[in-house]
């Protein structure tokens, strides 16, 4: 054979061979093994690079197609297993250059002509290449050449940031980035390596990460690359940069250039030409190329960070600042808003403004992070060169204006951060553009905006320099300007700024600047205020920063120096004289003709400053003994007016009476500040100690009927407006919102002087404005105000809402009005007869509780009206054609009512209200459902109702509902309208909504019977009437049987099934419970027989009509399990007697056979396999349904073995129906026999055979491990617990074994490895007295070691460290003996524990602080351990040292967090008690320098916070 294939060479070289024999004859060649050419891959990669290299040269003619595969081919040749098997045998293979050169060539033309041709086979060679060290030699041998190729890569990226290619030329660029770095790295010669990358790299790598940053590659629509990938290549270019222009030996060369120092170093050698590498750099990098102007500029922006910030990673230290300074003014040069000239604005467009900023910004963040900037060193040393580049700055700023720009507003903030000295000169012209006059609108700028005012107030707050601030804030409010365009001075923002500043400042200060803003408005604003509407808008302006100044300062009190007291007093009384008596004398009595804003304005001044000065008096007057009010002579005389002088000394009653009339023809600022007045005199009149006489009622009564009447009509015109909560922005559109707020937020002073009609006025308020969908309660993410839902929603869900039982009940009321005007609404026939049949519909709210009081119990337990009457009617109109119809619209605004009602607490309802409520529900319960609402709303509909129902008659007023209805009667309505509602549903019997609706309508009944059971009303006559109506339903049912079965009768029958259901329920019990029966004896044991005799036919009824080949659904389980349970009842009931053969013992049978036969398809939910669990639990308590042939204990255990072996079914179902196999194992366990339990013992050790480990069968060894917990659970005694212990041995060894092989797999299977812990605890603990041998026992710690508890994920780390602390604990606590020879073992488990705590509780540089609560239980559990082992003082004392020692050589390691560092130091401060001196001085000798500073540290502590406070402790025991 070799023969024939020896001239394969000549074939390949020949002219005569056709390209497509070559092709296939070279790649023949080199797959087979028969073909044998001396060093026949070497020759065959050189027959394919010739042909390229001769194609590429012109010497040699191909068609794309043959170029293509000759490319395919080598590229083949490259990733093939078997050259890299060559390889790796010390096989040399030679790349020449022309091949990589050819490639170079590719990708270049790729990336300048975007030519697609071959491009993707040719990245595919250049990655084999790279990839491969033998053969990436190449291109590392010759630096130009990745040099080039490198760069070619960045550029194509860069210009063909689309198609196929994309994903392989970054994995192309990643590889080149980290060959080229080694490269770097290894290079000697600085100068050459700063060459190769300003020459040929900087720009295209600079717009790579510029383009990565940006997210061109991992946005939605375009090619994605993968997150690691784009952060892996960003970080690698930045270590490029970093290596070839920031090298450690260029340090000089950048002094010399920029701070002009000549070196006299003389051993610069290579160095001496390159004298300016920044020069350089800012050269390449304000080169344009062929960028376009838009991307260079952003390119340029987003670069000059990174480089500055490169150049401080590599030569910022101490000493140096001033040459990283250097860099920065440099730097900003590149960017194009330093060559803006002022008035220059438009020359750029936002968004540029926007990248420009951004920029400037990170310069400065990088200037303050690094404290390049010390204002005393550049003053002293520099001339203040810093400082004048940042005045520049700021002047280019403030001139050239850019509020819809967050980063502006970050950049005037940083400066003012540096130095307030670089702002100040312009201080008036910033408060202006940034803040009074600044029009700022969107979110975010908003809270740049605060962050800068912020960062204002707290500068001159330190310097002590409030005054001077406030002194231009007030110049700019009062300078000429159109006040009206005007933003609100103290919007939610700046007015929370202001305030967290006026609270640390101290009382003089706040003196000063009070005294200083009330100059101004004397000075400037008051003379000329007269008739000047811009005037007005200033002096309003000045009332608010009035009001904040006063409201937000620290009050005195008595430990107040006294001259402060005074100045405070003398402030409050020139305030008052001075400025708010003559501004309400401004509006009361007008010189002249005024304009209408001129007015509102004025008086909103006024008003507001009389709010204030009223509050911050009364304020001062209750904390300051030494303050005395100027109103406190006149606040008893005037407590009976209606105006308010004693509040405002010395101003006119009819003067007040003309203001108050003004203040109540604007929605404003004034009318708020009424209101606020108002409700001032309430709690001034409430603090006098005479407030309970009629003349003080009748005050409060005035005054909260004109603080609710102020805003009534507002509250009417519903508003979608939002309110930011500051007085001084209140508006006609904010105003209802306002006044809202202010009534909700002091509901409880006003309701107890709510006349009724003011109190339904609020509760229609309350209702009318709730929202009416989750869409309009807002979300999470936007950003706060105050809206009238959002405070009526609050109003709903406040605790107190309840206790305000007026407004509650009138809500209520409401509630029920609207929900009686839908039902009125949808009468179909004449409501005459209606409204005497249903009078709880008709009747009108005011009539209500008459009607009902004269109702009820009036002589004892007798009412008037007679109890069947409403039963009869309602049970008339159900079963008749119901009367009234809902139709889509109408139950949806019913559905929301509902929701209403589900947020009200309906436990503590008085009896009218309670009953008439009850009978709202009912009737919307049983009402008819138009033919246009679909089944989904219509059962949600009927499903809230039953719920309110039975949450309704939770409450204490339940019984009300019996006195006029009997129990029986509500549950034939009720089961009477659900058949018939039934009937018109399109719904499966499957159908979730449905099911739900079940549910509920069950719930309902069940709780009635409950009722019916506690309180024992007429138990024989109840249940009788309720037991006869299943009977008829039953009859009905059995009949319909015999016609074709629709899903409307399955519906019904079902609906039967579940009644039926829960009166067994609730009746069997009973029944077994009785020991004197309060009924005659077998009456009620009659009813549960016939009770049991209709659900048995019924549910035969509901499983023969299910279909064919489908499980039994988990209702039908439920069923026959509470038959089964209502059976064994009802034998009780009867004294235990004989009582024949089982009822329905045939059908119990066939439903244990199929849910064993189907008992893998029911695990797969926890519900439905819940069920079946308890059926056969209670199928185990019934001997003689037991089949007479086999053994029931081995079908179910089988059973239930198989589903714990099955793979399908989750471990969360597991968890979730552990009691309940425990409780049906427990039931095996009693009747089964000792062979029974070998049974089980039996399959555990199988299942725990290692053998299962080697054959990867989890499933088996799950099985056994979840046997084996049930088992030890299980309570066993005698023979049967001797069986399980003798096999404990065996067990032991088994779990070790399985743990050993399930943790030398990677990643460890947790799924196997926590059951064994979990499961192991349990063994130690039930086998305290069990277990004999120690070696037993201390099997379990060689567990434990092999546990992992590194590199784990933090909930797979939350999941194993209490399990492995449970073991520990479980050995501690019950094998003391163990312990004596294991304590070694033990401390060794322990501290791996310990360990493990520290390594996850340990500070992260990256990441966030989720985990932490974890690890946080992790380290509380280790101190709880370290309690146990100090508690057993004489096992552990002679090794506490070595513990102490142990866990200080670890903390030294790590910087752990507060939280869990205190939890271990409170742990080891228990083991420290066990130590002695000589422990405490062998310590400090032989620990290592620095864990010995540690362990002193760690003393000291425990002898000042620990020891001393149990010492103070113990002087005071007993």
């Amino acid at each position: 054979m070799a023969a024939v294939y020896s001239g394969v060479s000549l074939k390949l070289k020949s002219k005569t061979t056709s390209w497509e024999d070559k092709l296939k004859l070279a790649h023949f060649a080199w797959i087979s093994h028969q073909c044998f050419l001396p060093n026949k891959e070497q020759v065959l990669l050189d027959w394919a690079r010739q042909s390229l290299v001769a194609f590429y040269k012109k010497k040699l003619e191909l068609t794309e197609d043959v170029v293509e595969r000759l490319w395919v081919y080598i590229d083949n040749i490259l990733h093939s297993r078997k050259l890299q098997n060559l390889l790796k045998s010390g096989k040399t293979i030679n790349l020449q250059i022309s091949l990589v050169k050819i490639i170079n060539e590719r990708i270049a033309e790729f990336s300048l002509l975007g030519s697609q041709r071959n491009i993707c086979a040719v990245l595919s060679c250049c990655q084999g290449i790279l990839s491969t060290p033998a053969l990436a030699v190449i291109y590392t041998a010759k630096q130009e050449l990745m040099v080039a190729l490198l760069s070619q890569l960045c550029w194509s990226a860069c210009r063909q940031p689309e198609g196929a290619a994309v994903t392989p030329l970054f994995e192309v660029i990643h590889l080149a980035l980290g060959h080229y770095l080694l490269i770097q790295q290894q290079q000697v010669n600085p100068r050459r390596a700063f060459g190769d990358v300003t020459g040929h790299l900087l720009q295209p790598c600079l717009v790579l990460r510029h383009l990565l940053s940006g997210g061109t590659w991992s946005q939605a629509g375009q090619v994605q690359l993968r997150p690691a990938l784009i952060r892996e290549v960003r970080s690698k270019i930045e270590a490029v940069l970093r290596g070839g222009v920031f090298q450690p030996e260029l340090l000089s060369s950048y002094k010399e250039e920029l701070l002009d120092q000549q070196q006299g170093d003389t051993k610069m050698g290579a160095m001496k030409n390159l004298l300016t590498p920044m020069g350089t750099v800012i050269a390449r990098l304000v080169d344009a190329a062929d960028l376009e102007p838009a991307l260079h500029g952003s390119v340029v922006a987003s670069s000059v960070a990174l480089l500055f910030k490169l150049f401080l990673d590599s030569y910022f230290k101490e000493g140096n600042q001033l040459l990283c300074f250097q860099v920065l003014p440099r730097l900003f040069g590149c960017l194009r808003v330093s060559h803006l000239q002022e008035g220059q604005v438009g020359a750029l467009s936002t968004s540029d403004w926007t990248t420009e900023l951004l920029a400037v910004e990170q310069l400065l963040n990088l200037v303050a992070s690094n404290n390049i900037y010390n204002i005393a060193a550049d003053r002293i040393r520099h001339g203040e060169a810093q400082f004048h580049f940042y005045r520049r700055l700021a002047e280019l700023l403030i001139n050239h204006l850019q509020t819809p720009v967050p980063a502006w507003f970050r950049c005037l903030k940083t400066l003012m951060s540096l130095n307030h000295l670089i702002l100040e000169p312009d201080l008036d012209d910033l408060l202006a553009s940034a803040w009074i006059d600044a029009e700022v609108t969107e979110f975010r700028t908003r809270r740049a905006q605060e962050v800068l005012i912020h960062t204002l107030f707290q500068t001159y707050a330190k310097l002590r320099q409030v005054p001077r601030l406030f002194e231009e804030v007030l110049g700019v409010i009062c300078r000429p300007a159109a006040e009206v365009l005007r933003q609100p001075v103290l919007a939610a923002g700046p007015s929370t700024v202001l305030r967290a500043c006026l609270l640390e400042l101290p009382p003089s200060q706040i003196l000063d600047t009070w005294c200083l803003v009330l100059e101004k408005f004397q000075s400037l604003v008051l003379p000329y205020l007269q008739s000047d509407t811009d005037m007005a808008l200033k002096s309003l302006s000045l009332s608010s920063l009035l009001h904040c100044i006063m409201f937000n300062m620290r009050s005195l009190d008595s430990s107040t120096p006294l001259p402060v007291v005074r100045r405070m007093q003398c402030t409050m009384e020139r305030m008052l004289g001075e400025l708010v008596r003559p501004l309400l004398a401004h509006i009361s009595e007008p010189p002249g003709p005024a304009s209408e804003l001129w007015l509102q304005k004025v008086s909103d001044s006024a008003l507001l400053l009389s709010c204030t000065w009223a509050q911050v008096d009364t304020t001062l007057s209750l904390h300051c003994s030494q303050y005395h009010s100027v109103s406190e002579a006149l606040a008893g005389a005037a407590l009976g007016t209606p105006s308010l002088p004693a509040l405002l000394p010395g101003v006119e009653t009819q003067s007040w009476k003309k203001v108050e009339k003004l203040a109540a023809q604007f929605s404003s600022v004034g009318r708020y500040c009424l209101e606020q007045l108002y409700l001032h005199r309430m709690k001034r009149t409430l603090m006098q100690t005479s407030f309970r006489c009629e003349e003080a009622l009748q005050t409060l009564r005035s005054d909260t009927a004109c603080v609710i009447g102020s805003g009534r009509e507002s509250l009417n015109q519903r508003t979608s407006a939002s309110w930011d909560g500051q007085v001084g922005t209140v508006s006609a559109s904010t105003y209802p919102v306002a006044h809202w707020h202010l009534i909700a937020s002091n509901l409880t002073l006003l309701i107890s002087y709510l006349c009724p009609d003011d109190v339904r006025h609020l509760a229609s308020v309350l209702l009318r404005t709730l929202p009416e969908s989750r869409a309009q309660e807002g979300s999470a993410d936007e950003e706060p105000s105050i809206t009238l839902e959002k405070i009526s929603k609050a109003v709903l869900r406040s605790p107190l809402f309840p206790e305000m039982r007026s407004l509650h009940a009138a809500f209520l009321t409401c509630v029920a009005e609207r929900c009686s005007s839908i039902l009125r609404s949808g009468v179909q026939s004449d409501p005459g007869p209606l409204s005497e049949q249903l009078p709880w519909i008709f009747e009108k709210d005011h009539m209500v509780t008459a009607h009902w009081e004269s109702r009820f119990v009036k002589d004892g337990r007798k009412s008037v009206e007679p109890r069947g009457e409403i039963a009869r009617n309602l049970l008339s109109l159900v079963k008749s054609d119901f009367p009234i119809q809902l139709r889509g619209e109408q139950l949806e605004r019913t559905q929301g009512l509902l929701e209403v009602i589900s947020a009200l607490q309906l436990d503590s309802l008085p009896p009218p209200c309670h009953a008439r409520c009850f009978l709202l529900l009912l009737s919307m319960a049983v009402t008819k459902l138009g033919c246009d609402c679909s089944s989904s709303p219509a059962l949600e509909f009927l499903k809230t109702c039953y719920r309110l129902l039975g949450h309704l008659q939770r409450g204490r007023s339940a019984l009300s509902v019996f006195r006029i209805m009997y129990v029986s009667d509500v549950f034939e309505i009720v089961l009477s309208s659900s058949f018939k509602a039934s009937s018109s549903l399109r719904v499966a019997v499957d159908d979730p909504s449905w099911l739900e609706f079940v549910q509920a309508i069950g719930a309902f009944l069940e709780q009635l019977m409950h009722t019916l059971v506690q309180m024992k009303l007429s138990l024989g006559l109840n249940f009788g009437k309720i037991a006869a109506f299943l009977s008829r339903c039953t009859m009905h049912t059995e009949a319909a049987s015999s016609k074709q079965l629709e899903n409307q009768s399955l519906l019904g029958r079902q609906l039967l099934l579940v009644s039926l259901t829960k009166l067994c329920q609730v009746l069997g019990p009973f029944v077994c419970e009785r020991k004197q029966p309060l009924e005659p004896p077998d009456e009620l044991a009659m009813l549960l027989r016939q009770a049991v005799l209709q659900t048995g036919t019924v549910l035969q009824l509901c499983s023969v009509s299910g279909a064919q080949g489908q499980h039994l659904p988990e209702a039908l389980i439920s069923s026959a399990t509470t038959l089964l349970e209502a059976h064994l009842s009802w034998c009780c009931g009867d004294g235990g007697a004989d009582t024949g053969p089982p009822l329905h013992a045939a059908f119990h049978q066939g439903v244990c056979s199929q849910i064993l036969s189907e008992l893998p398809a029911l695990g797969v939910s926890a519900q439905s396999f819940q069920a079946a669990l308890q059926f056969l639990t209670l199928f185990f308590l019934a001997p003689g349904l037991h089949p007479k042939k086999g053994s029931i204990f081995t079908s179910v255990f089988h059973s239930v073995r198989k589903v714990l072996a099955d793979p399908e079914i989750p471990a969360e179902v597991t968890r979730a129906v552990e009691p309940h196999l425990v409780a049906l194992l427990t039931q095996m366990l009693e009747v089964g026999t000792t062979e029974d339990v070998q049974l089980v013992v039996r399959h555990v050790l199988q299942g725990l055979d290692v053998s299962n480990a080697w054959r990867a069968d989890v499933q088996a060894v799950l099985s056994a491990v979840t046997v084996l917990k049930l088992l030890l659970n299980c309570p066993l005694h005698g023979e049967k617990a001797s069986l399980l212990w003798r096999a404990c041995p065996q067990i032991v060894t088994a779990l070790a074994l399985q743990n050993r092989e399930a943790c030398w797999e990677r990643p460890v299977p947790l799924a196997v490895v926590g059951p064994i812990l979990d499961v192991l605890a349990v063994l130690l603990r039930r086998g305290e007295e069990a277990i004999s041998n120690p070696h037993h026992v201390s099997l379990a710690f060689s567990v434990l070691l092999a546990v992992p508890l590194q590199h784990l994920k933090p909930p797979e780390y939350g999941s194993v460290f209490p399990r492995v602390h449970s073991v520990l604990f479980s050995i501690l606590q019950c094998h003391p003996k163990v312990m004596l020879t294991a304590i070694p073992s033990f401390l060794n488990c322990f501290n791996r524990l310990v360990f493990s705590v520290m390594h996850e509780g340990r500070q992260k540089d990256t990441g966030s602080t989720d985990d932490l609560p974890m690890v946080v239980e992790c380290a509380r559990l280790v101190e709880r351990m370290y309690s146990h082992i100090a508690a057993r003082a004489e096992d552990f004392t002679v090794f506490s040292p070595f513990m102490v020692a142990q866990y200080v050589t670890e903390v030294q390691k790590v910087t752990l967090y507060p939280a869990v560092r205190g939890l271990l130091q409170e742990g080891i401060y228990l083991i420290l008690d066990l130590c002695i001196e000589h422990d405490v001085q062998f310590l400090r000798a032989s620990l290592p320098p620095g864990v010995r500073d540690v362990f002193k540290e760690l003393h000291n502590d425990y002898l000042k916070y620990h020891k001393a406070k149990h010492e103070g402790e113990r002087r005071y025991t007993v």
